[in-house]
């Protein structure tokens, strides 16, 4: 055992003695005990192990997690960089096969898109790469850096296939073009994929013996030269390796597990060897399965049990249990009741489908069928999905019909596969949006992947919305959940009109974004923080429907040598407005798209937002709004010369900048929204009177938008804050017309722009023909599931 091994043990026994002490002072009950000792030593572990990066010269977590915002921003590739360098204007910087600290600087800035990178963080990279075998003493003198190793470290970093990031490595490093690397060059591409594997948690002492267990394969004649093509055939079997390098998992229902690397706070025990992997350390993970193993076990590991559909006849309409060994995190057995001891050795089961775990000895008594368990509402079970070629002549002469009646091209996944769901259940379409939330969205997709079946869960940045709407097409009763903000509700809904639906299903939304005021109007609330899924999709069989409006939006800029920003969107879901408050919003979005590690959590948005309120309330860049601009309320000038404005919301839902109700509650008579607004004069279009819109009922239903003015960034404080308790009631009306004359600051459903002189026209983009089949404009009526439980924001008008 070397000297730092020494200590860590001297640590680990220090801290084991202390919380000994501990608690015999304060005597927890034997459960809470294990747990809070499991928890404390993983925490002294993942501290210790980063005092000791920090030790070695390496980059800060925090550093490391800004740099990985940075090239999340990026749309560079090292290849192109590297391009460059080969121009003069960027050759100066050589200095062989390596730069200088300007150069890297340089290399930076190019790479990551930024006009400035933190001076603390690019010298930390930059002494981070000071590799003494890779440089010769006079260079290493002139303080400088191999460009062959800080490529080869970002392309590691970057998105794509890893047998592309395996040649581009290999590449990098045979400067003369044979094909061919001695022993030294492949350990240096090592060297940078276990520094990438370190910054990102795992843990190298049981890396590097796998990656010198794939040299010894790749090097077998002992010539000490190597190949491409044995180098990317080596690391394209080596398991550990390609999920290190960012394998895109593909479910191809061949046994393949969906796996990722996780470090566990507790004992866990490897599905193979069943030896502990470790307290602290880190092993792979099937997302499909749970089935857990050591990094140099999972070469040898057994196929995933995981089956998506039925590949027979004989599968198909009856569930069967399909049992893993371990996974049993709540250490109680479904059946007897009774504990199982998780924590001395590999024990238990697990279903993977309806989720029980049980002992051992339990699985006799326990029969063969399989209900799916509490969540079987949601989940469509491999034997409800089934081949094409295994159903009846009925069905395909059905679906030959139905085929004749849809302008829908692609059909070749709908054609694949069939779906006959469990009657009397609503099955559940997710989509999720990895890059919501932080990693909060990809922890979402994978657990997802886990409650249900994988074909049910969409990950939107790899396969769109399309995909997924077209499996489902057909299917009756469906729900669609989407994971992610306003944003990529939006999204789904563009894709929905797109594809025509025969019965447009429901839409749910779990809210990872920032303001979420879809969600929280529709009082699933203001942003998912962790809470368990399993109790959220039990929320969602108790839920109720409701229909929200949409409207099109059509922007006719003057003719103006003035260059403009493209409009995001042509429809309206929750909101659009100009000035003051859409300048806020620009200014936020300029200012995290130049700045994106200074974006990464809901809180940090949120600070922003104030610091750039507080600015616009000082500057007031649209004092005086209404001299800039007329309003058409369905063909009738808005009178606006009595007012000082500085901003204008057009509003749908009672919702906006993350909860503000701009519309205001009212104390309501008794009876429902819409027999209020029966009552207020529902048949007319327009509604300006000031008594009358006092006792208005914002509804998302009505077919008619709410228009509300802005006195300036204060007011909008004083709304957010509930010291006031709505902005300037103008109107309430079914069509708008704004013209500008001027460039004004404007946003839809929280994407702001800048827009030259123009005309805007908003319409209402959804008119039902017959209750059973509403569309027009190519746009559906779309209908939202809204939780059942007590809103966590009780300013909805129509709760």
């Amino acid at each position: 055992m070397d000297q730092t091994e020494a200590k860590k043990s001297r640590h680990l026994a220090l801290l084991h003695v202390a919380l000994v002490i501990f608690l015999q002072a304060y005597p927890l009950k034997r459960t809470n005990r294990k747990k809070y000792y499991y928890e404390a030593i993983f925490l002294a572990i993942i501290q210790k192990n980063r005092k000791m990066a920090k030790e070695r010269g390496l980059l800060s977590p925090e550093d490391f997690a800004q740099l990985q915002k940075y090239m999340e921003y990026s749309n560079q590739k090292v290849s192109d960089v590297l391009k460059l360098f080969e121009n003069e204007k960027m050759a100066k910087y050589l200095q062989g096969d390596a730069i200088g600290y300007e150069g890297f600087e340089q290399f930076l800035k190019i790479y990551l898109e930024v006009d400035n990178v933190p001076h603390h963080l690019s010298l930390a990279l930059f002494h981070s790469f000071h590799t003494d075998h890779c440089l010769k003493e006079n260079v290493r003198k002139a303080n400088v850096v191999c460009l062959s190793d800080v490529s080869c470290y970002f392309s590691l970093l970057e998105g794509g296939r890893p047998e592309d990031k395996l040649e581009f490595t290999f590449k990098l490093y045979d400067t003369d073009g044979n094909g061919i690397l001695d022993s030294s060059e492949v350990e240096r591409i090592i060297l940078q994929m276990t520094r990438v594997a370190e910054y990102l948690d795992w843990d190298v002492s049981e890396l590097r013996p796998i990656f010198q267990e794939m040299m010894k394969e790749i090097d077998y004649d002992g010539s000490g030269s190597v190949s491409l093509a044995e180098w990317v055939r080596a690391g394209a079997t080596t398991v550990p390796l390609l999920v290190l390098l960012g394998l895109e998992m593909t479910l191809k229902d061949d046994g393949q597990h969906m796996w990722r690397p996780k470090r566990f706070p507790r004992p866990v025990y490897c599905n193979l060897c069943e030896l502990s992997i470790g307290l602290g350390k880190q092993g792979l993970s099937c997302n499909l399965c749970k089935y857990t193993v050591h990094d140099q076990c999972a070469m040898k590991a057994l196929p995933c049990e995981v089956s998506t559909y039925a590949k027979s006849r004989k599968d198909i309409g009856v569930q069967s249990h399909v049992w893993v060994r371990g996974g049993c995190e709540s250490g109680r057995c479904d059946r007897c009741q009774k504990k199982i001891r998780t924590y001395h050795s590999l024990t238990g089961l697990h279903c993977v489908w309806c989720h029980l775990e049980i002992h051992d000895d339990c699985l006799q008594a326990m029969g063969s069928e399989c209900d799916c368990g509490l969540l079987r509402d949601h989940i469509l079970p491999p034997s409800s999905i089934y081949p094409s070629v295994l159903a009846s002549e009925q069905e395909r002469k059905h679906s030959k019909t139905s085929q004749k009646t849809t302008d829908d091209s692609n059909l070749c996944i709908s054609e694949a596969l069939r779906i006959n769901p469990v009657s009397n259940t609503h099955p559940l379409l997710v989509f999720v949006n990895p890059k919501s939330g932080g990693k909060q969205g990809l922890r979402v997709l994978w657990k997802f992947q886990y409650i249900l079946n994988p074909r049910q869960v969409i990950n939107l940045l790899k396969d769109g919305p399309e995909q997924g709407l077209r499996f489902f097409k057909d299917v009756p009763d469906s729900r669609i959940l989407v994971c992610g903000g306003d944003g990529t509700v939006g999204w789904i809904l563009e894709a929905i009109d797109k594809i025509n639906l025969p019965v447009v299903p429901p839409v749910a939304v779990l809210p990872l974004g920032t303001g979420n005021d879809l969600a929280r109007c529709l009082r699933w609330g203001g942003g998912y923080e962790g809470e368990n899924l399993a109790k959220i999709l039990r929320e969602l069989e108790m839920s109720t429907v409701v229909y929200i409006d949409r409207w099109s939006l059509e922007v006719i800029p003057q003719q103006t040598e003035e260059k403009t920003d493209p409009v995001p969107f042509q429809i309206i879901n929750n909101y659009f407005s100009i000035g003051v408050d859409a300048s806020i919003a620009h200014r936020f979005h300029i200012m995290r798209e130049k700045y994106p590690e200074k974006f990464n959590s809901r809180m940090k948005n949120k600070l922003w937002y104030f610091e750039f309120a507080t600015s616009e309330s000082i500057f007031s860049t649209c004092k005086k709004l209404e001299e800039s601009l007329t309003v058409e309320i369905c063909g009738k000038p808005l009178d606006l010369s009595n007012m000082s404005l500085e901003g204008i919301a057009v509003l749908n839902i009672p919702s906006m900048h993350g909860g503000s109700n701009l519309w205001g509650d009212i104390k309501r008579p008794h009876g429902d929204s819409c027999e209020i607004n029966q009552a207020l004069g529902t048949t007319a279009k327009v509604i300006t009177d000031p008594d009358i819109l006092k006792t208005c009922v914002q509804d998302p239903s009505d077919k008619r938008l709410e228009v509300v003015g802005l006195e300036g960034a204060i007011e909008m404080g004083q709304i957010y804050t509930k010291l006031k308790s709505a902005g300037r009631r103008l109107a309430k009306c079914s069509e708008i017309t704004i013209h500008t004359i001027k460039t004004l600051p404007m946003q839809i459903d929280g994407e702001p722009w800048i827009q030259t002189p123009c005309t805007v026209s908003i319409a209402y983009a959804c008119q039902k023909q017959n209750p059973q089949a509403p569309w027009i404009l190519n746009f559906h009526p779309t209908t939202f599931l809204t939780s059942s439980q007590y809103p966590k924001f009780p300013l909805i008008p129509f709760l």
